[in-house]
């Protein structure tokens, strides 16, 4: 197997195969793959490497590069870009994403496709630009007012980031939604071989057009839905007249915010298009979890010493199983509920002060005991931290 090194020194793109490559460059190859034609963005630690690839990779393959002045620009240049026929995407870190927050609720409620990357670092404020995190996994979900769903993925490793990044743009076309993905300081530095495959294997999803044209003057229905509640396609230039407005609407886009039913209607459809299609882009990757009474459940960075820890603890003999989380928002219920049937002891090791343990509690409710394994301070837990938790769980279990 023939596998090739750094790709930044070429700016033509890369022919199928084997590369050695970090996870900001798996983001931008798995981006280009996935048809990435625009991407507007502000540098930041640790996520600049996306934008400074971008700059010279996008131009390259007949896209659109742009830096804005911040990243609010970058967000609105994005959603602007979308609705232009682009297939967008920013990427930014921490101080970044929270600016970004209005602009995802503009796209999330304009129901714009379009990919956030949130390379993420330690905070508040400037935080550790340089150290690793998964803080921003609440905002992800919740950054936004009022109530919106969108999807959000974590890889965890630089093939993952790759594949992650690909789906996460016919996610975002296929249900017309802002997607987020998670990635932090350590999968963005992290070198390791990622297979890109032919194009012609590469699933792309089309956008799907509404009715051609409109009658003289009456404005397209952008927001009336299909069966699984995703309205049609339309980007403006096409010939149809177009309304797209930040308020609470109704199917044509003419403001409803002072229509109580009508803005309950949205809203309901606007949830329900994500949480009734979630098992279409669910991603929960379990490891021996059948009959295991001990199980950690992990997501992105985090996986990568859980899954060590679990095969440590095998090999002494432990009973446990492991789960990962790919698809992190909305949160998987069913399927966990069904896999963590068996446990007894979940343990959930995150690089924060502990977040997702909580939906992992609400999940199991009562039926097992969630043990919090948080870390901050920028660094990912070693597998022997995990490994004395999981020892110390199958004792106590056991006794």
């Amino acid at each position: 197997m023939e596998v090739k090194s750094d790709m930044r020194i070429s700016v033509t793109p890369p022919r199928p195969g084997t590369w050695i490559l970090d996870g900001n460059q798996a983001c931008v190859e798995g981006a280009l793959s996935a048809g990435c034609s625009f991407f507007a963005g502000y540098p930041i630690t640790p996520a600049s490497e996306i934008l400074e690839m971008m700059s010279y990779r996008l131009p390259d393959s007949g896209g659109a590069f742009i830096q804005m002045e911040d990243e609010l620009a970058s967000i609105n240049a994005t959603i602007g870009a979308a609705w232009g026929g682009a297939i967008a995407m920013t990427a930014t870190s921490g101080p970044g994403f929270s600016l970004m927050q209005e602009g995802i609720g503009y796209a999330a409620v304009t129901e714009t496709p379009c990919v956030i990357v949130n390379v993420q670092r330690g905070g508040p404020a400037t935080g550790q630009p340089t150290s690793a995190s998964q803080q921003d996994v609440m905002q992800a979900r919740y950054g936004s007012h009022g109530d919106y769903e969108i999807p959000v993925f974590a890889p965890s490793t630089t093939q993952e980031t790759f594949d992650v990044t690909v789906r996460a743009f016919n996610t975002a076309i296929q249900y017309r939604t802002p997607v987020v993905i998670l990635t932090d300081a350590t999968i963005a530095r992290t070198r390791e071989k990622v297979r890109i495959p032919d194009q012609v294997w590469v699933e792309k999803t089309p956008r799907q057009p509404g009715p051609p044209g409109n009658p003289a003057g009456e404005v397209f229905r952008l927001f009336s839905p299909d069966d699984r509640g995703v309205p049609p396609s339309a980007v403006f230039g096409e010939g149809k007249n177009l309304l797209v407005e930040g308020q609470l609407h109704d199917e044509a886009g003419v403001r409803a915010g002072h229509l109580h039913d009508a803005s309950a209607a949205f809203i309901h459809r606007l949830t329900r298009k994500i949480l009734d299609n979630a098992h279409e882009f669910e991603d929960v990757q379990p490891f021996h979890t059948e009959g295991s009474s001990v199980v950690v459940l992990s997501y992105g960075s985090s996986v990568r010493p859980s899954l060590e820890a679990v095969e440590m603890a095998q090999t002494n003999g432990v009973d446990v199983g492991c789960i990962k989380i790919v698809s992190l928002w909305p949160f998987p219920d069913l399927t966990l509920k069904r896999l963590l049937k068996d446990a007894r002891l979940i343990i959930v090791p995150e690089m924060n002060s502990g977040r997702i343990c909580r939906e992992v509690s609400r999940v199991v409710a009562g039926t097992a005991k969630v043990v919090s394994l948080p870390k901050i301070g920028g660094e990912l837990h070693t597998p022997r931290e995990i490994l004395a938790e999981i020892d110390k769980g199958a004792s106590s279990h056991a006794g």
